[in-house]
């Protein structure tokens, strides 16, 4: 018997009549409206534009999301890309029938690399100060809103974890399961929690912001260290693999520590920035 058991059976959306609103996808606006007045506040005090800001989040919000999906169909689906192609990009499945789905399949390690590339066009064509200075600040407010996402994963019972014998385990009764599973996607939900408020402290209370690399370096060894761990009790995502292998998610996760590293304790700056 298991007695800290937790039946989950939400409902998904709200039915508005003329519209569905899936709390997946509100999960996500507000992570991308607090991740604005965050970084609304570190603007501020880097005596930035306001206009510039608008740009950023603009910029961030296009890359995160496409890449976020993409990342999930490279990595994990490939095979939308010759099977249904268009909901790739759109929040339809075409395949089988017209069906609204929402933005489904995002993948983290997507949203890193896009976000870095994202950053880059944006401080070519607006900012013109490095990459990396916008990555070192950029990264807090991405891990607030990452903590909001994988809560929007436990709603909508996906990314689950595997098969527990403990007292404390969920039972996804949508999946139409009746034993209990790791709740991954909380145990991810709560570390980023950490992962958001270290990053918050070194900026605010140290003087690591201007040392360049070192936030974003620090933002992916502790994201991706949890995200590694809990792939553990994760299970696989549409990947046979061996019990004793380490899965995609745990493989991608690696090189980005290892070059969350190098930014914190290697890297060395050949233009020092003016202020």
């Amino acid at each position: 018997m298991h007695f800290l058991q937790i039946e989950w059976d939400p409902t998904k959306f709200i039915d508005l009549g003329f519209f569905k609103l899936h709390f997946y996808s509100l999960m996500w606006i507000v992570a991308f409206i607090l991740g604005f007045y965050i970084m609304k506040r570190i603007w501020k005090n880097e005596n930035q534009s306001e206009e510039s800001l608008d740009s950023l989040f603009i910029y961030s919000v296009l890359g995160i999301m496409l890449g976020a999906r993409l990342g999930h169909v490279i990595f994990y689906q490939p095979e939308l890309i010759t099977e249904d192609f268009f909901s790739i990009f759109l929040p339809f499945k075409f395949k089988g029938g017209f069906e609204f789905t929402g933005f489904q399949g995002l993948a983290s390690h997507g949203a890193a690399i896009a976000m870095i590339i994202s950053m880059y066009i944006f401080n070519k064509k607006k900012l013109h100060k490095s990459v990396l200075w916008i990555l070192d600040r950029v990264v807090i407010p991405v891990a607030s809103g990452a903590v909001f996402v994988r809560i929007g994963n436990f709603i909508n019972s996906e990314i689950i974890g595997k098969y527990t014998d403990s007292d404390f385990g969920v039972v996804f009764t949508q999946l139409g399961e009746t034993e209990p599973r790791h709740p991954a996607q909380l145990y991810e939900a709560f570390f980023y929690i950490f992962v958001f408020l270290i990053l918050f402290y070194f900026y605010w209370k140290t003087n690591k912001s201007e040392q360049q690399g070192f936030l974003f370096g620090l933002f992916l060894v502790l994201l991706f260290t949890v995200r590694f761990f809990v792939e553990f009790v994760k299970e696989a995502q549409n990947i046979e693999r061996a019990d004793w292998a380490l899965n995609t998610g745990q493989l991608l996760s690696i090189p980005l520590v290892l070059v969350g590293l190098y930014f914190m304790f290697v890297y060395k700056p050949k233009i020092k920035l003016k202020k």
